[in-house]
Formats: C-alpha cells, sequence, structure tokens
C-alpha cells in the first residue's frame, strides 16, 4: 500500500477507494448573515459592477476584488454567495483577455477553498480552463494551469481533466522549461513559469491511476525527466512531486531508473529545500525495491545526504520519507555497509520512540535490513535498541508489527540479544503475534520465534511456559499461505528438538499436518517441511504416522529439486522415515534408490551421510526379506 501510514504503496484509481484530499478537510459553512464584516458588505457592492456587463467596469471591478484578502475564508464565501462565481467562469469565455486574466486571479486565489472547488467543477469551469491551456497568452495560460492545480485535489475534478483532454495539454507545457541555464533571460523565465504551473497541475491530477497512464502516453516521462535537470527549486519541487506520485506504477519505477533520473534525485537530496528534499527521498523510497536502483543510488552518492537527513528530526514529513528511502536502499548489502560507516544504524535507534507511527515503521523495516550484518546486531544492543523494539510487539499497526517481527527476530539471532529479548518477555510476545490475522505478522513472528529457541537456556521449559502456545502452533500448519508454513515448519523444527515438547505437539496432530503439505511444489516450504519431518520422528510411533499419512511418495520427489537445501533436508527425513519397513518399501516403489546414488558422491557431508544411510536401511530390509524367503 508503499500509503504513507504503511511504506508500502497501493494504486487507486477513479472507479475505486481513491484518496480524496478534500474529504480530509474540515468544511466551514458561513453561519447565519449576522456579525459578517465588512469586507464581506464590500465584495457585495462589487458584484454589481461585476455583474454589469460593462467591460471597463468589469475590469475595475476584477482589479478592486483582487484588493481584499481572498485567502480570508470571508471573502471566499462572499464571492461565492453573491453569486459571482458564475460571473467570474462566464469571464473565462470571452475574448476580452483582461477579464479572462482577472477573473483567473481571483479563481486562482479562492480555489484554496474546499467548496469552492466543488463549485468551480460543477459550474464547468474546469472545462473551460482547459482549452485556456491552447491560449497565446502566457500569462492566462500560467493562471490556468495554476488553478487547475487548485481545483483537481479532488476525484471528480482529476476526472474531468483528462476526460476534456487536460492532460496531453498540460504535458505539452513541460516542453517550456529551460535546462542547463541558472541565469535566465525574462523571456526564459516565463517559460518556465509555464512549465512550473503546468507540473503544478500535473502534480494535482497525477493522484489517480487513469492519470498517470495518460501523463505517460502523453509522452510526460522524457518530459518530466528533463525538467529534473532544471536547477530551479520552485519547479523541481512539483516535478518531483509528480514523479513520486507517478512512482507507484512500476512502469514509471522502470523509467526514474533508465532515464537517468535516480542521479538527479540523489543531487536534489542536497537541496537547501525541505519540500524537495522530501519528495526526492518519497522517489527513491518507492523505486528502491529494485537492485539496480539501490545501486544507483549508491553509485550517485545518495547514501550519505540521506543519512545527513535523519538528523532533521523537526519535519516529520522529511523524516518519514528519509527513513523509508534508508529501508529499501538497505535490502542491498553493500548499502548496509555504508549506512554503518556513516552511523545510521545509531541514528535509526533514536528514532524508535517519540515519532509518528509512519516514522517509526520505516525504521524499525531499516533496522531490520541492516540486520543482515551481524554487527549491527550488536551495535543495536549498544545502543539499547532492544528495549524500544520489544516494547513495539504490543503495537496494532499491521505494517509496523510486520517490520518489528522481522527486526526483533534478527536480533535475536545474537544470544546476548535474546537473553534481553527474553527478559523483556518479547518471546511470549512474538508467540502472541501467532494469532494475529495477518498472515505476513504471523509468518515474521514464527520465524523470529526460530532463533529465540535456538539460543534460549531451556528452551523446552521456555516453550512450555507459553500456555496453549503448541497448540496454537501446531494450527497454524492449517493456513493457506505458504509463508506462514514454511515459518511454522522451521518453529515446529526448533520444538520438537526438545523430546517432551514433541510428545505434545504430536498429541496435538502435528503428523497427519504436516503430512497433508507434502505434496507442495514451493522450494521454501519443502525445506522447511521435511526438516520438520525429520525431526518429528524421533517420538514414538511418528515414522509410521508419516508412512500411513502418505507424507514419504511426495518427498521422494523433493529429490529432484534444484535447492540444495531442500535436497539436504530431504535426504534426512527419508533417511529418518527409512527406519520403517513400510517405508522403505514406498521410497524403493517410488524409484528413491537412483535419485540417492547420484548423492552419496555429494560434496555437502550431511548430504552425503543421509543418501548412504537411507540407501543401507533400504538393501538392509531388502537382505532381511531375502532371508525370511530364502532362508
Amino acid at each position: 500500500i508503499f500509503s504513507k501510514t504503511s511504506g508500502r504503496f497501493e494504486d487507486v484509481s477513479e472507479s475505486s477507494s481513491e484518496t480524496d484530499e478534500d474529504e480530509e478537510q474540515p468544511v466551514h459553512h458561513q453561519e447565519g448573515n449576522t456579525d459578517l464584516p465588512s469586507e464581506y458588505w464590500g465584495i457585495q457592492k462589487l458584484a454589481k459592477y461585476l455583474k454589469g456587463g460593462n467591460p471597463t467596469a468589469t475590469i475595475i471591478a476584477l482589479c478592486l476584488m483582487r484588493d481584499f484578502n481572498l485567502a480570508q475564508e470571508t471573502c471566499q464565501l462572499a464571492i461565492r454567495d453573491t453569486g459571482c462565481l458564475e460571473v467570474l467562469i462566464n469571464l473565462l469565455d470571452t475574448e476580452e483577455i483582461k477579464c479572462q486574466i482577472g477573473s483567473l486571479k481571483i479563481l486562482k486565489e479562492i480555489s484554496q477553498n474546499t467548496l469552492i472547488r466543488h463549485e468551480i467543477a460543477d459550474l464547468g469551469g474546469l472545462q473551460i480552463m482547459v482549452k485556456i491551456l491552447d491560449s497565446l497568452d502566457k500569462d492566462a495560460k500560467c493562471l490556468a494551469a495554476e488553478t487547475i492545480a487548485n481545483v483537481a485535489r479532488f476525484k471528480q475534478a482529476r476526472k474531468t481533466v483528462r476526460q476534456h483532454g487536460g492532460i496531453k495539454r498540460l504535458v505539452g507545457l513541460l516542453e517550456c522549461v529551460s535546462v542547463g541555464s541558472s541565469i535566465l533571460t525574462p523571456y526564459q523565465a516565463k517559460d518556465t513559469e509555464i512549465a512550473r504551473c503546468g507540473a503544478l497541475a500535473l502534480w494535482s491530477c497525477s493522484k489517480s491511476t487513469k492519470n498517470k497512464a495518460a501523463i505517460r502516453k502523453a509522452g510526460g516521462i522524457p518530459l518530466l525527466a528533463r525538467c529534473l535537470k532544471c536547477s530551479h527549486a520552485n519547479i523541481l519541487t512539483p516535478v518531483v512531486g509528480t514523479l513520486q506520485e507517478c512512482a507507484s506504477e512500476p512502469i514509471y519505477r522502470l523509467a526514474i531508473k533508465t532515464e537517468g533520473m535516480i542521479e538527479n534525485l540523489v543531487k536534489n537530496l542536497r537541496s537547501e529545500h525541505e519540500e524537495l528534499q522530501m519528495h526526492c527521498a518519497n522517489a527513491i523510497f518507492k523505486c528502491a525495491e529494485d537492485k539496480e536502483t539501490r545501486d544507483l543510488v549508491r553509485q550517485h552518492g545518495g547514501l550519505q545526504p540521506l543519512s545527513v537527513l535523519l538528523s532533521n528530526s523537526e519535519n516529520k514529513q522529511l523524516l518519514a520519507a528519509v527513513t523509508g528511502a534508508i529501508w529499501k536502499c538497505a535490502i542491498s548489502r553493500e548499502n548496509v555497509s555504508k549506512f554503518r560507516e556513516y552511523k545510521v544504524i545509531e541514528a535509526l535507534v533514536g528514532l524508535l520512540t517519540d515519532q509518528p507511527e509512519e516514522v517509526i515503521v520505516n525504521t524499525v523495516g531499516a533496522l531490520g535490513e541492516c540486520c543482515q550484518e551481524p554487527i549491527n546486531r550488536t551495535i543495536i544492543r549498544k545502543c539499547d535498541g532492544i528495549p524500544p523494539l520489544v516494547k513495539l510487539l504490543t503495537g496494532t499497526d499491521q505494517m509496523l508489527l510486520v517490520n518489528v517481527t522481522k527486526t526483533v527476530g534478527a536480533c535475536a539471532i545474537e544470544p546476548e540479544n535474546m537473553m534481553i529479548i527474553d527478559r523483556l518477555d518479547g518471546v511470549r510476545l512474538l508467540w502472541s503475534l501467532l494469532k494475529n490475522p495477518n498472515p505476513d505478522v504471523q509468518a515474521n513472528a514464527a520465524w523470529a520465534i526460530c532463533p529465540c529457541i535456538e539460543n534460549a537456556k531451556d528452551a523446552g521449559e521456555m516453550v512450555r511456559s507459553f500456555v496453549g502456545g503448541l497448540e496454537l502452533i501446531v494450527n497454524l500448519l492449517k493456513s493457506k499461505n505458504k509463508e506462514v508454513l514454511a515459518s511454522v515448519c522451521a518453529a515446529i523444527t526448533n520444538i520438537a528438538k526438545d523430546e517432551e515438547n514433541l510428545a505434545v505437539i504430536t498429541d496435538h496432530g502435528v503428523v497427519p499436518l504436516l503430512s497433508k503439505l507434502a505434496n507442495t511444489n514451493n522450494d521454501k516450504l519443502r525445506r522447511h517441511l521435511a526438516e520438520a519431518i525429520s525431526y518429528c520422528c524421533m517420538w514414538g510411533s511418528n515414522r509410521v504416522t508419516f508412512g500411513e499419512t502418505k507424507a514419504v511418495a511426495p518427498l521422494v520427489r523433493y529429490l529432484k529439486s534444484n535447492d540444495p537445501s531442500v535436497l539436504r533436508a530431504t535426504a534426512q527425513a527419508l533417511y529418518q522415515l527409512s527406519e520403517d519397513p513400510n517405508n522403505c518399501i514406498t521410497m524403493h516403489e517410488n524409484g528413491v534408490v537412483k535419485l540417492l546414488l547420484a548423492m552419496v558422491g555429494s560434496p555437502d557431508e550431511t548430504l552425503q551421510e543421509a543418501a548412504a544411510g537411507c540407501i543401507a536401511n533400504i538393501r538392509r530390509l531388502a537382505l532381511a526379506t531375502e532371508k525370511a524367503k530364502y532362508g
């Protein structure tokens, strides 16, 4: 969903639940007619001159109206209440350019008001303004585009702009930009202003998926890339704003990478303008899921300015964008090494408390990726990062829980970290998150439990202390989610190392549930399932039960996998199962000997021994059968 609150995003078009900026703003109504300020009555007096029809009187009335503070809601609503809004929109349709410009100057100001935006759209103002984008008058073009930028903050307005050819015209305005010169002639400055206003309008319009497609079809991508080379922040901000909005679409993310835009995004991370920095960081956040993009950010020197921006803790929107960009860039191990060099891990730990949820979600995600380097797990502990991470396990935000379960699990790989996690009741919190309805949370919690069991001083006793914990984890084998199943199988492998716990999960029906999963083509699940089966064979008649519940034949097919870890786990499981004569027969019937013989010469000693042991058990059974037959 990389949406604002989750660190991920999800695309929407007009036909779906597109976020409507206006719906998030309070709508104010003018109450009664009492105690209205003098400005209200002043505009009411001007209304009759505006409606009078005389061009000169109209222009004078427009000029006088602009003397009022049009940013004030009283003045905005006075224009609406006195019927001036209809007149202003009608004036857009005249041949008199001065009237057009005068009207647009007022509409540009008052369209900051939610109610007036909707009324302009209802009165057909957008259609006329789209036509004005073709005007030969540069001032009229600029004002029309800026007003469209204001009005197109709600869904229906964005749709109207597209349906009346506005996107193509707005993209055309980007061609006016002057690139390469920091000092512009008056002519170039005016053209650059046209491009800026066009970019502002495209930014508003780009909040809809269909408009993103329309911008691309109109040739917007190369023009946005060209504008990105401009050195003026006032045009760069709406250009990068549009790009980061469009970066929710894969085709734009690819273009940002291939059209050389990463270099300019990185360059503008060093801008003096925080809004521009924020949009650049957000664009990187959305694009850096891709490895080549992450490499480009590093190669163009983007990791250092991102690290520096972490110290700007006052601007929370900028901080959210920067932590998001660091999170995604840290997926690459080479970038993690650079971040360690820039002391990013220490800075991130400092952001785990007293921050908006969006910042914390991204910060925890970034720390989780940084844990790829073992030394960073130690740094997190030494900076007192474990207690705030464990505390976040009690949160409710789903994306936060997905990230924090992964990060706590990564930290738990270090035994010293695990001691702190256990002391703070972190393992119990992880176990309770297995009940969370979100499969991503369930899977990450189960993965996190694995190193916790491995590094616990008395793992068996710790696991038994969670009332109903074993039944809960066994029941998760009924999940339809492959990642949940793989993680739960991995947890069961660790649980089954304790004989008492293995007996309990056997009573809870772990064997038939594992057998039911055997017919899978997913190599990750195959590996962990085979390991779980291998350890579960160590109790009672579980080996026999696996045979009876048809787990053996599908396991033989795993030996055709190209994944070495699947082969190793499967050979070990088959070795354990081959202690039962009936399983040996099933294996032999399914051609296991030929497959295992090829593995006896493997350089992997564990695989080699398991394959040889399984073949030996099958051979021993065959010899015993022959002896019984022929004496």
